[in-house]
């Protein structure tokens, strides 16, 4: 069984051998600094009352603020929030975000709660949060959850405190502090990084033949980039039903499908595909976008992709990417390719605090810069190390930058 908490702790070790992080600097990394988990009763709308699990983790405030992450997802646990935790503060000093890693959630299933009960668990889960804040701990959007739950969650935040603070919640309505671009974000920057990968290893973008695993928020707006482009997508998978074609799949085409019969299947001129198949199947570049861990060792060694861009949060088991590397694979990392709506929760956070708001073209541009820029350094210190590995130029790069914060803190 995968243990993602266990995976990414090691590594952070691994990482930090390399880079000759200071040993004390990494005992203290190598667990949250903070862990809150909660229950609490909800009224259901037929008059019953229901008890929830609720966590939040907090990896390191050393560079700043603990942000972003609140999932409701029935499997959810704290070891998950804790390994999350741990990858997003990588993913924000990778990126040169001034933050640290938060997350957490609701062992919930937010598809059998009604609108109003999913308003009531969202208030709920605001007011039983300690610590939580703008300058402290700031919740954002993440599976399970959307802009409006982060608007409940906002107006809850701001009714206990009496006083209006759009810094305290990210991924929220414009019209309440957010930033334009929220919901392409990710899915966007991670065509922007394959982008980066594509140029730095001489690989032509147009007419490559692109594979995609899940196909949500982050995956569907991947594939119209990709198509966009000039790429074909030639096989995507969700959940339930998955499809493949050799001459491209049309994905605005394909998204109606899914629109009007809740499923892949079906679509025209198109045949239906499993996991492994679309793992396996004959493409340019593979996208996992879907959840941690279905990149195994055994679905390594039948990669046919030249680039793998890990649009998921940890994807690939450290095994699988030590193979893929060794079969000239060119694994384009998450910390890197799905620190989109990261970057634009720091746009967030600036504008929140400033009273002044950006227009779409700028954080556009802005996000897509400062996505090149983290993919840039951590290649070129992938180069300085003599490794193979971007992603562990990204989580060295990451760990000096938090080794710095804490050395000058003097915490250790």
């Amino acid at each position: 069984m995968y243990d993602f908490l266990k995976q990414s702790t090691e590594l952070m070790r691994q990482a930090a051998k390399i880079g000759e992080i200071n040993p004390d600097v990494l005992e203290l990394l190598s667990g949250p600094g903070r862990v809150t988990s909660f229950r609490f009763p909800i009224k259901m709308d037929d008059g019953s009352t229901r008890i929830f699990q609720a966590h939040r983790a907090c990896h390191t405030d050393a560079l700043g603020a603990t942000r972003d992450g609140t999932r409701i997802s029935p499997d959810l646990d704290v070891e998950e929030c804790k390994a999350l935790a741990l990858v997003m503060s990588i993913k924000h000093a990778a990126g040169r975000i001034p933050a640290g890693g938060g997350k957490g959630g609701i062992a919930a299933d937010p598809r059998k709660l009604s609108k109003h009960e999913l308003e009531r668990l969202c208030r709920a889960y605001m007011r039983h949060l300690r610590p939580s804040g703008p300058n402290t701990d700031v919740p954002g959007a993440d599976i399970g959850t959307d802009m409006q739950c982060m608007a409940w969650m906002l107006d809850e935040y701001e009714q206990i405190t009496g006083y209006h603070a759009p810094a305290a919640v990210n991924d929220k309505p414009t019209i309440l502090g957010g930033t334009p671009g929220g919901y392409e974000a990710t899915g966007a920057g991670v065509f922007e990084v394959f982008e980066a990968a594509a140029r730095d290893i001489g690989f032509k973008v147009e007419g490559a033949r692109v594979a995609i695993q899940g196909f949500g928020q982050v995956g569907s707006i991947a594939a119209q980039c990709f198509q966009q482009a000039g790429c074909k997508v030639v096989a995507v998978r969700e959940v339930d039903s998955g499809v493949y074609a050799e001459d491209g799949l049309d994905v605005e085409e394909l998204l109606k499908h899914r629109e009007e019969k809740g499923s892949l299947e079906g679509f025209k001129n198109a045949k239906s595909i499993t996991n492994e198949e679309l793992f396996a199947c004959d493409c340019d570049v593979l996208v996992p976008a879907a959840v941690q861990g279905v990149i195994t060792k055994d679905v390594a060694e039948t990669v046919k992709a030249r680039i793998l861009v890990e649009a998921a949060n940890s994807p690939t088991t450290m095994e699988a990417d030590e193979l893929l590397l060794e079969r000239g694979v060119t694994v384009v990392p998450d910390v890197l390719a799905n620190a989109g709506s990261v970057h634009l929760c720091q746009m967030e956070r600036t504008q929140g605090f400033s009273d002044q708001y950006w227009n779409t073209d700028t954080i556009k541009e802005e996000r897509r810069k400062r996505l090149v820029r983290g993919y840039q350094e951590a290649s070129e210190c992938a180069e300085r190390y003599g490794l193979k590995s971007v992603r562990l130029g990204a989580w060295i790069n990451a760990l000096k930058r938090i080794e710095e914060a804490i050395l000058s803190r003097g915490w250790c």
